[in-house]
């Protein structure tokens, strides 16, 4: 068990959780995170807490930490579509000066370190599910190629540490993640679908609605971070829910849920929208023991709670 953990981008959904699990295991957190998507809301609740400590910062300068660090996990990026088409440029650097940046670190402080990737190197996939030996489909000078790449290349970067500086390094591919202390205005399919019910507005879908995703809940993704972090794997892991459902039924499920009045509104496809998304969770299964273990009927029952106890901030905005 690490005794100090650096998280940077732990003020965003998935950082937040996981300072929220660290210290619990007792450990002493640092959270680094320039707020460009993540919310000082969201870590609020750690602020009476002497193991937890807030350094607002941007992890594409240069990086020092004082004092020994076990365990870094770097989270910093943007992460849904409308962050990183608004902020290109920044998704590029912090995929890529930041991923160095932050593995300078933990080769001076001799530290573990997990990179948060995503299911989207596999781009528009053409294997389906996606296992970690799928190369991916991605356009690289596409729109959405600067969330693509950035996290590709971050991937070859630690990967390179990894074999030429001997740093213990894990990867992990992140599938569709949902949950309380996400952003409803993130842009994501789930929280757009939850906010325009909630509010009565109608549910905006995206070509004909038979693209498919997978939904991993908070609680689950953390428990899979945190045991590969225990681990010594340093490839690539798949971590999400193989469980599949199409965007029209999503839509749907989150109308009947809400006793929302709301219609479903059809537009454009954008381009480059992955048209399928499923983790085949096979490594993860045998390598740490680990299955999702919250279906989502109770995922989408906490989410919504949380939504709606929220819906005023946003509206009020």
């Amino acid at each position: 068990m690490p005794d100090r953990v650096l998280i940077t981008g732990g003020a965003g959904f998935i950082g937040s959780h996981l300072c929220a699990r660290f210290l619990d295991e007792g450990c002493e957190v640092i959270c680094i995170d320039n707020l460009s998507t993540g919310n000082l809301a969201n870590i609020s609740r750690f602020f009476s807490d002497r193991r937890f400590s807030f350094v607002k910062y941007n992890v594409t300068q240069y990086l020092h930490v004082d004092g020994e660090v076990d365990l870094i996990l770097h989270f910093a990026s943007p992460a849904s579509p409308t962050d990183y088409l608004e902020m290109p440029i920044q998704t590029l650097k912090v995929g890529s000066l930041g991923t160095h940046k932050a593995l300078g670190l933990a080769k001076s402080k001799k530290a573990r370190f997990l990179l948060a990737s995503t299911s989207e190197i596999y781009g528009d996939p053409l294997v389906h599910p996606q296992k970690e030996s799928y190369f991916g489909n991605v356009n690289p000078v596409g729109l959405r190629g600067v969330y693509d790449e950035a996290k590709r290349f971050a991937e070859a970067l630690v990967m390179a540490y990894h074999r030429n500086h001997g740093i213990h390094t894990h990867i992990a591919r992140i599938f569709n993640t949902y949950g309380p202390f996400m952003r409803m205005d993130d842009g994501r399919v789930l929280p757009n679908f939850i906010t325009q019910a909630l509010r009565g507005e109608p549910l905006t879908v995206y070509g004909d609605g038979t693209q498919t995703r997978s939904f991993c809940y908070i609680d689950d993704l953390v428990e899979g971070l945190y045991r590969l972090c225990q681990s010594d794997y340093a490839y690539p892991v798949n971590i999400g829910n193989p469980e599949e459902i199409t965007i029209i039924d999503l839509a749907r499920e989150i109308i009947s849920r809400t006793g929302s009045r709301s219609e479903i509104e059809f537009r454009e496809l954008p381009a480059g929208d992955p048209l399928v998304r499923r983790p085949d969770i096979t490594v993860a299964t045998n390598l740490l023991n680990w299955i999702p273990a919250v279906g989502r009927q109770m995922g989408l029952n906490r989410t919504l709670e949380y939504f709606e106890q929220h819906i005023d901030d946003v509206t009020n905005n």
